[in-house]
């Protein structure tokens, strides 16, 4: 359904802010209340009043993605995944050249998802026959990187030609990977942030928007990169790897996977550099560490 459209300028919070209150004006929603959840490949807001989270992607030519995120919601709810839930709305809307969806808001207990959940989540997951009418497509695991490098501002050209480069070796490296685990349907952004845990109990997954079929080693590989960068423990790994049943750490690939995770987040956060200064000063230390590869990461989350 098209709402309307204009031509492609910057996505800041500043243009989806307008987009988001002219999804409201369209969709007949209150966005008085609206607050900004978060602005990285999407702006997520909420809406309190109407209990609804609106996504705002970036633009049009992500359009199949948002497409692939309401049919991938509909079937892990029909196949017994709690998971997150459109709204009645037609979806996707078209708004100022950006698709945009509607969700049920999901009510959080205030305490996170944590690891072990994600293991259990991932491994039902990951067990799920998938149905040929679902239409996942084959894992992309460096899909956007070259339009994000290729559209940043920021970068000088000897930044440009230094992340195209690594993108290209990492293409190949990864290529010449041999999985020991089956392929499947995989999330393509597990971590435990994209788990709800409600107040009864239950952990809902949400975030659709880069699932595929392919290795669920891709899966496993973003919570071994985030224990690596700082952002928990060794213990907290070790549980989750024996709760899932597989250690991608101790997998001869792991490093290729590691690489392309370190490139995928600094291009990731390369995006928002204009946000505030705190968001640069992590951009230049994660690029400072893709041009020294043995030195220690001290990343900060974002």
């Amino acid at each position: 359904m098209t709402v309307s459209q204009t031509p492609s300028i910057p996505f800041s919070s500043v243009e989806a802010l307008a987009t988001l209150l002219e999804t409201c004006e369209a969709a007949g929603l209150a966005g008085q209340d609206a607050r900004l959840l978060r602005l990285g490949e999407n702006a997520l807001f909420v809406l309190p009043a109407e209990q609804v989270v609106v996504r705002i992607a970036r633009s049009v030519e992500v359009l199949d993605d948002v497409r692939k995120e309401v049919a991938v919601s509909a079937w892990l709810n029909e196949s017994g995944i709690p998971a997150a839930r459109t709204t009645a709305h037609e979806q996707p809307l078209i708004v100022r050249g950006h698709p945009v969806t509607l969700w049920h808001l999901i009510p959080g207990s205030g305490s996170p998802a944590t690891l072990d959940d994600l293991a259990g989540v991932l491994r039902e997951l990951h067990g799920l026959a998938v149905p040929a009418d679902l239409g996942l497509p084959a894992m992309n695991i460096l899909s956007r990187v070259s339009e994000r490098i290729n559209a940043a501002a920021v970068l000088t050209e000897e930044d440009r030609d230094f992340l195209l480069t690594r993108r290209r070796e990492l293409q190949t490296a990864y290529d010449a990977l041999a999985f020991p685990l089956t392929p499947c349907a995989v999330h393509g952004d597990a971590h435990n942030e994209n788990l709800i845990k409600t107040a009864d109990g239950s952990v809902l997954l949400i975030d659709f928007e880069r699932f595929a079929f392919g290795p669920p080693e891709t899966d496993l590989a973003v919570t071994a990169i985030e224990h690596s960068v700082g952002w928990g423990t060794r213990a907290e790994y070790d549980r989750f790897a024996e709760r899932y049943g597989f250690d991608v750490l101790a997998w001869e690939g792991y490093p290729v996977l590691r690489d392309i995770n370190e490139l995928k987040m600094t291009t990731w956060l390369m995006q928002n550099v204009s946000e505030n200064e705190a968001i640069a000063q992590e951009f230049r230390n994660r690029m400072h560490s893709l041009r020294n590869p043995d030195m220690p990461r001290r990343w900060r989350a974002f």
